[in-house]
């Protein structure tokens, strides 16, 4: 059943989103070559908690720690260690928020160092799957447009599109109706409604599709050890349109990176 938000609720929702977006802003600057990746968990909960909210992850479903920090062929759910991130490497950072009673989630993949172009591609790519699926998410459409939306566009650059990973309602919960598949058929599944609020996340693998999982019983990666790529926003359907609750804002302040590509999803200035 979808849970649709109020105005007050989804101010409320921003709020949850907007820590998260600061926290991947902070940690922006310390993704380098020698940190460790339980160093940034580490870094992110105090954040969090700083900001008069708690790690959303933390605990859920049993999870050990506030991020989810999946490197290179690791396509989510890694947990954090001591090993340290190398010159090249790529990592996925997904981050949660729980304040007045409701969720904020995004993720965004970070270079570390010089990456190599092919790499750098799968990340550009990436992350414009995800606004050609955010332009899809308005009154009138379903599920199956976005998913569509986002699969032709990753799969038209040669990219494999993770299946048994999507995206999901936000709110109260960490995940809510409806699922979001980054793959589908336009016209098909739940119909979009006003107050709606979703997490888009598409997840893109340099080669196949296929995904394992490690032991560990979270870690999941690529089947053929290629790099894997993900970035998620916090979307609420507002007067028919997509608005942006999350923003990659503070991380490119920290990158020194100039961009406008949130700009058409903005109807409330943050």
């Amino acid at each position: 059943m979808i849970i649709v938000k109020t105005t007050e609720e989804i101010e409320l929702m921003r709020e949850s989103a907007l820590i998260v977006s600061k926290t991947l802003g902070m940690l922006a600057s310390e993704v380098k070559p020698g940190v460790t990746t339980l160093q940034l968990d580490a870094l992110a909960e105090t954040f969090i908690r700083d900001h008069g909210a708690v790690p959303g992850f933390l605990g859920l479903y049993d999870f050990p720690n506030s991020l989810c920090m999946s490197p290179n062929a690791q396509i989510v759910h890694g947990i954090p260690n001591n090993t340290p991130l190398e010159e090249g490497d790529i990592i996925s950072i997904d981050c949660g928020a729980f304040k007045n009673d409701f969720h904020g989630d995004h993720a965004y993949t970070f270079e570390v160092g010089e990456v190599a172009p092919e790499t750098k591609k799968l990340l550009d790519v990436t992350k414009a799957s995800l606004y050609v699926g955010i332009r899809e998410f308005k009154a009138g459409n379903r599920v199956g447009d976005v998913g569509y939306a986002i699969q032709k566009f990753t799969e038209d650059h040669g990219y494999g599109v993770v299946r048994e990973l999507v995206g999901h309602g936000l709110g109260r919960k960490m995940h809510e109706d409806p699922e979001m598949p980054n793959y589908g058929k336009r016209g098909r599944g739940k119909k979009f409604v006003e107050g709606m609020v979703v997490a888009i996340e598409p997840m893109t693998n340099l080669g196949t599709h296929r995904i394992k999982q490690l032991k560990d019983g979270w870690t999941i990666l690529t089947a053929d050890g290629k790099p894997s790529a993900h970035f998620e926003h916090d979307i609420a359907l507002v007067n028919g349109k997509p608005e942006l609750l999350s923003t990659f804002k503070y991380i490119y302040e920290a990158l020194g990176i100039e961009s406008n590509e949130e700009d058409e999803f903005r109807q409330v200035k943050i």
